[in-house]
């Protein structure tokens, strides 16, 4: 007799029944997903408020899953998991003007460093244009740090309510715009991240790839978890100078 499939349809089994096992079954990744963000977020979060959030996405990825759109449930929640925290996230202020003003601010700089010397800037210049010491320089760094969340998906779109990665549908496999897109977006990554500085490449790496949080790449690297957070920062946000300037997709107006 054939091993039955978790994620089939039981007609045996009562539908409540089997829509409360699903949702119990897949709790361990809401709270693997939410941990996740928040290690990369500011410590006024709060851990619980993440989890609950994504457990409604859970929920709702329960009630609404079709075996139809061809993936599995597990990574359908994900999806819808990780979405109900960000949605969350995204309407609460949690981090003020004046911090946001200093991200864009610091982007500015490498932006302007970046067209005068035709290469990625030490941090050195980035606090000289920016008016400041190597160490204030690293205080801003840390100052905002947590607001880099979903920092690579750049926002495109008339409305400016998109990011990049938003725009690859789910079976993009089947479509060549979509195989198109992902490809020229991957290219663009790999170039901006190939032009950064080697420490920041593999911290980047090893955050992204690997999964690493940053009190394990800071073991790695000998350095102090602060420090390891400083240059992820400084290196996201190289990044998002570099995919503005070289994605064809205007930000919104």
């Amino acid at each position: 007799m054939r091993e039955m499939n978790p994620y089939e349809i039981d007609i045996s089994e009562p539908a409540d029944k089997k829509r409360e096992r699903l949702i119990l079954e897949q709790l361990p990744q809401v709270h693997l997903i939410a941990r996740r963000l928040h290690d990369r977020l500011p410590e006024s979060v709060c851990f619980d408020d993440l989890v609950s959030s994504g457990v409604l996405g859970l929920i709702a990825a329960i009630d609404n899953f079709d075996q139809a759109y061809g993936v599995k449930l597990k990574t359908y929640a994900e999806h819808k998991i990780r979405g109900a925290i960000l949605d969350s996230l995204r309407g609460i202020d949690w981090a003020s003007r004046h911090r946001r003003k200093k991200s864009k601010n610091i982007e500015a700089a490498v932006a302007i460093l970046q067209q005068r010397l035709q290469r990625a800037p030490t941090e050195d210049e980035i606090a000289e244009e920016l008016g400041l010491t190597l160490e204030q320089y690293h205080v801003r760094l840390s100052e905002i740090h947590g607001l880099n969340l979903e920092s690579l998906d750049v926002a495109v779109g008339p409305n400016g309510n998109q990011t990049m990665l938003s725009l690859i549908p789910d079976d993009e496999e089947n479509l060549p715009s979509g195989l198109l897109e992902r490809s020229e977006l991957e290219r663009l990554l790999a170039e901006g991240i190939d032009g950064l500085p080697k420490v920041e490449k593999t911290i980047l790496s090893l955050y992204y790839k690997e999964e690493l949080t940053l009190r394990e790449i800071g073991e790695i690297l000998d350095m102090h978890i602060s420090r390891v957070s400083e240059l992820k920062t400084q290196a996201i946000l190289r990044l998002r100078v570099q995919m503005r300037r070289q994605w064809p997709c205007e930000r919104g107006r």
